[in-house]
C-alpha cells in the first residue's frame, strides 16, 4: 500500500494552515496599528478571537480590576456578571491565570496552570466558578514590561468547547500585537524626560 500520497497531502495541508495563520497575524498587526481608540481595538479583537476558534478575550493590566487609575489598559468581552462575581467574593487577587503570567515569558494554556503556580483553594474557586459563567479553558499571553503594570492577553472558549490547540502559536503572536497596540493607545511607554543636571554634575560627567 502506497502511503506517500497521504503523507504528502497532510504536509501540504499543514503548510497551507501555516501560511494562513501567518497572513492572519500580518493582517492583524497592520490593522491594529491603525486603531484610534479602545473601541476600534475591541472590535478587531472580537473578530480575530472568533477566527482563532475562541469565544472571549481579555486584554488588560491586572491592576485594572481593582483600581480606577487613569492609563490602565482593560479591553475584554467576558460576561459582565463574571467581574461582579469576582468582586463580590473577594477573588480578584486570586486569579491563577494572572499569577502565572508573572512566572513565565511565553504563552500558556490554562490546563498548564498547575505546572506554573500552586492551585490553592481560592485559585481553584476562581476556575470552578468561572465555568458557571460560561468561561471554559483558555490561553494567555503574558505582557510584563519593566516599569509598567503587569498585564496579559487571554483568549477563552465557552464551557464545553474544545481548545483550538493548533492555533495557539498564532494566538500568542496576535495577543502580543494586540497589547502593543493597546500600549500605544494608552500612552505607553511614557516619554522619557531628560534629567536636569547642575553645573557641578555636568562637570563630573
Amino acid at each position: 500500500m502506497n502511503i506517500a500520497p497521504s503523507r504528502s497531502r497532510r504536509r501540504l495541508r499543514s503548510e497551507w494552515r501555516l501560511l494562513a495563520y501567518s497572513r492572519l497575524i500580518d493582517q492583524f498587526e497592520a490593522r491594529a496599528a491603525l486603531c484610534l481608540n479602545d473601541g476600534d481595538l475591541a472590535a478587531l479583537l472580537d473578530d480575530v478571537t472568533r477566527e482563532l476558534g475562541f469565544d472571549y478575550f481579555a486584554l488588560l493590566h491586572h491592576s485594572s480590576l481593582s483600581s480606577t487609575r487613569a492609563g490602565l489598559i482593560r479591553i475584554d468581552s467576558y460576561p459582565a456578571e463574571w467581574e461582579v462575581e469576582l468582586e463580590a467574593r473577594g477573588l480578584i487577587g486570586s486569579d491563577p491565570v494572572h499569577q502565572a503570567s508573572v512566572r513565565t515569558n511565553i504563552g500558556f494554556a490554562w490546563f498548564e496552570l498547575p505546572s506554573l503556580v500552586p492551585i490553592g483553594r481560592r485559585a481553584h474557586e476562581v476556575l470552578e466558578r468561572s465555568r458557571r459563567f460560561g468561561i471554559g479553558d483558555g490561553f494567555t499571553v503574558p505582557v510584563n514590561v519593566p516599569g509598567e503594570p503587569c498585564g496579559s492577553c487571554s483568549f477563552a472558549i465557552r464551557t464545553g468547547a474544545e481548545l483550538p490547540l493548533e492555533r495557539l502559536l498564532c494566538a500568542e503572536q496576535i495577543g502580543a500585537h494586540a497589547f502593543r497596540a493597546a500600549r500605544r493607545l494608552h500612552g505607553y511607554p511614557a516619554s522619557a524626560r531628560c534629567p536636569h543636571l547642575s553645573r557641578r554634575e555636568r562637570q563630573c560627567v
